[in-house]
């Protein structure tokens, strides 16, 4: 999954209207800005290997460090703790559950790859990266579902917090697209440098974040 994540951050945002969008995204989208920078260590790998599945030319072949069940809830705790101490308790509770919630996200589309816990080989997901209907509809629903709550509950102030957003959107529904259609990617290598562009999505969504208030 990869929209649907950013929709749990834009949803969260309901929850914790103190907290920076970019912080949200941050949490939401904590294991995958982690992993190309594991992969690019030797700590984890993939594969390219189209027709793996349906919708995804990759193989994880091994990511417990960002992507078993067991890593996802510590960095939840982590990251969340450090919410928690600095903003309240209900802040460090809305950023671990965005933590955690990527793992159950992806379990729902990635093929039985994602491990319980670091070193135990049992692997689970639902593999529904194989049924497109299905998997798109969860992203759609997911990712538009988090941006109406995101509107509801905050409003532009000026230009930048509307168009920022608007631009925001349309990238990530551009970037979903051409991962959709376009070839698979030349290497493992040039994955994880892809990727790591993921991080400046963070300061994207603060920057226009900033520029809208909340909703009376």
């Amino acid at each position: 999954m990869f929209i649907g994540h950013y929709g749990v951050a834009l949803a969260a945002k309901r929850a914790t209207p103190v907290t920076s969008l970019g912080i949200l995204v941050l949490a939401a989208q904590w294991v995958d800005l982690l992993w190309p920078i594991f992969l690019l260590l030797g700590w984890e790998q993939v594969r390219i290997a189209p027709g793996d599945t349906r919708l995804a030319p990759l193989a994880f072949e091994h990511y417990p460090w960002t992507h078993s069940l067991l890593a996802a809830v510590i960095w939840a705790l982590l990251l969340g703790g450090v919410l928690a101490f600095r903003q309240g308790l209900r802040a460090g509770l809305v950023v671990g559950g965005c933590v955690a919630s990527h793992w159950f996200l992806d379990f729902l589309v990635h093929r039985p790859d994602l491990q319980l816990v670091p070193g135990v080989e049992t692997r689970v997901g639902l593999g529904l990266w194989n049924v497109p209907a299905v998997a798109l509809a969860l992203e759609a629903f997911f990712f538009f579902g988090g941006l109406a709550l995101y509107l509801r509950t905050t409003k532009a102030r000026s230009a930048g917090g509307r168009w920022g957003l608007a631009a925001f959107v349309a990238f990530l529904v551009l970037a979903e697209v051409s991962n959709l259609l376009g070839p698979p990617p030349p290497s493992a290598t040039a994955v994880a440098w892809v990727s790591l562009s993921l991080w400046l999505l963070v300061p994207w969504a603060a920057a226009f974040d900033r520029r809208r208030s909340g909703r009376v």
